[in-house]
């Protein structure tokens, strides 16, 4: 096994060996971390609480700790090293924005022995986890260093702004000097929880070209998928409720403006999915519970590092998706295209790579031998457009909840018009003999014909919405479908119309936004001799 340095120096290793970074072993650097972490953390409590001025950002302090110790520092048994703090204070108020106290920051990090993770990307960065699953500790180069300095005003701007982003969260930047070499650590939020296993775990950029993962990497025990894997096991992709996907998604719009305004690019979203099944369920529950009741001391909580948090809104809580017996540790819940339920565990890393000559350099060679719309560098505009297209269109889906459609309870209206009407013309025809008892019948049947379209039992004054006028227009031939004689003509200035012959009014009416349509029965003297037939007339009125 081969790890690459910053420098490019490549440091051979076996399975079993330890891992050296920069001619360093990763003990000599876990001990530095913890013994510089604590001293400095413990030094800053002395100082005041006050504003962050802009001079603040750009402070470094630095400490000399030998390894036979001082008056202000411990010894300790590995190489004498100089530990450099940048920004304090600032880092100090990022800390207290998501609720970390000193004290727990301390315990978290210097209370027990780092571990260590396996390189998941081909940087050869380090990477250590806190016991207690907060924070992941991670080496970084000097351009890389010197950038998040620069982002520092920024980043303390659009957090006070945007507290919940699945940007990572940094919680500290320090150097360790020793034999002339600088190793550079950054401490950032932990968003992919040990005490859950995940079942898959991809690195998505949104591009395609050389997006899949390596035959090397697919060896491994948690192999780290990308883009084109996606797309092949996950086809169909991830499903959320209506309000998750578009607190997601407003989540990764904001986020991705804010990169693409620092001119930042080539970063991912860290997805590790947890399928939720029985038979796991009952193995895992009970083991991840007593992990994080262990490594969780006092109830410690960081505010806003779950995946969860990051993207709900003021006011919720993640606790509302925890149900009965299962620990969700903040995950997202979702569904896959086969209908496993799932937690998802998500973030923006690798956000330190801004749009400098070199990228530009890199982008121009391989756009001239590849699509260069497909190749993971470019202009940060372009990656952060491409960015939220792939995850809206083929990673994160909303679920299409079946509503009634208008249109139905329309047909279901006009169904019911056309069979009361019929009921009309045959009633009418079949008494008509029996003037009174006609009247009656037909004052009944079009009082039910009210009832029956307009749904207005106790106030037939009450009219809601209906139909339009061209909808009407389409309801009054769906009537003269039914064996009636359809008289259509505008009658703008008469408000009602009455029997010609007997003088009694006999229209029912009922009004539509845009226009009236009125039902009257008008008998022929010569019609009502020869087959006691009866016409019903339907007139549209424009209101």
């Amino acid at each position: 096994m081969s790890f690459v340095t910053e420098n490019g120096e490549v440091t051979a290793g076996k399975p079993n060996e330890e891992k050296t970074y920069k001619k360093t072993t990763s003990s000599a650097i876990k001990g530095a971390i913890q013994l510089g972490i604590g001293y400095t953390v413990g030094n800053l409590t002395s100082k005041p609480d006050r504003d962050v001025l802009m001079q603040d950002f750009y402070v470094v302090e630095s400490v000399f700790l030998p390894s036979e110790g001082s008056n202000l520092t411990p010894a300790h048994h590995y190489p004498d090293f100089r530990f450099k703090t940048y920004a304090p204070l600032a880092f100090r108020y990022f800390r207290e924005l998501f609720g970390i106290k000193p004290d727990d920051y301390l315990y978290s990090i210097c209370s027990e022995p780092l571990i260590e993770l396996s390189n998941p990307g081909a940087s050869g960065s380090l990477f250590f986890v806190t016991s207690d699953d907060e924070f992941i500790i991670k080496t970084v180069q000097h351009k890389e260093a010197e950038f998040l300095q620069k982002l520092l005003p920024g980043y303390y701007m659009n957090l006070n702004q945007n507290p919940r982003t699945l940007l990572p969260k940094f919680y500290g930047l320090y150097c360790v000097q020793s034999g002339g070499i600088n190793i550079r650590i950054v401490v950032m939020n932990n968003v992919l929880p040990r005490a859950l296993k995940m079942h898959f775990t991809y690195d998505l950029k949104g591009s395609t070209y050389k997006r899949r993962a390596s035959r090397k990497e697919r060896e491994k025990s948690n192999p780290t998928f990308k883009d084109l894997d996606f797309l092949q096991d996950m086809h169909e992709g991830l499903y959320f409720d209506s309000e998750t996907h578009s607190a997601l998604m407003k989540t990764l719009q904001r986020d991705c403006r804010v990169l693409e305004s620092f001119k930042i690019m080539d970063y991912s979203l860290l997805l590790g999915i947890h399928i939720l099944n029985s038979n796991m369920k009952e193995k895992e529950g009970e083991s991840s519970q007593s992990v994080s009741d262990a490594k969780r001391p006092g109830g410690q909580k960081v505010l806003y590092s779950t995946a969860m948090e990051s993207i709900q809104g003021p006011g919720k809580s993640g606790d509302s998706v925890t149900t009965g017996t299962t620990n969700t540790m903040g995950g997202i819940p979702a569904k896959s295209h086969k209908g496993e339920k799932l937690l998802l565990f998500m973030g923006i890393i690798d956000i330190l790579q801004s749009y400098r000559l070199m990228k530009k350099l890199e982008h121009s060679w391989k756009a001239l031998v590849y699509d260069g719309d497909t190749v993971s560098v470019h202009r940060p505009s372009f990656y952060a457009d491409r960015f939220l297209k792939f995850m809206s269109t083929r990673v994160f889906k909303k679920i299409q909840a079946l509503k009634s459609s208008p249109s139905k309870k329309r047909c279901n209206s006009i169904t019911a018009l056309k069979a009361t009407s019929q009921e009309i013309v045959c009633a009418v025809s079949q008494e008509w003999k029996d003037e009174k008892h006609g009247i009656l019948a037909e004052g009944q049947s079009y009082a039910s014909l009210d009832e029956e379209v307009l749904g207005s039992h106790h106030r037939p004054d009450l009219v809601p919405s209906t139909p339009s006028l061209f909808e009407a227009a389409s309801l009054a031939t769906t009537i003269s479908s039914s064996s009636l004689n359809v008289d259509e003509h505008y009658q703008r200035d008469q408000p009602m119309l009455h029997s010609s012959s007997k003088g009694v009014p006999s229209s029912s009416t009922f009004t539509l936004e845009d226009s009236a349509i009125y039902l009257t029965s008008e008998q022929s003297t010569l019609e009502m001799e020869n087959d006691n037939a009866s016409v019903l007339d339907v007139y549209l009125v424009s209101c």
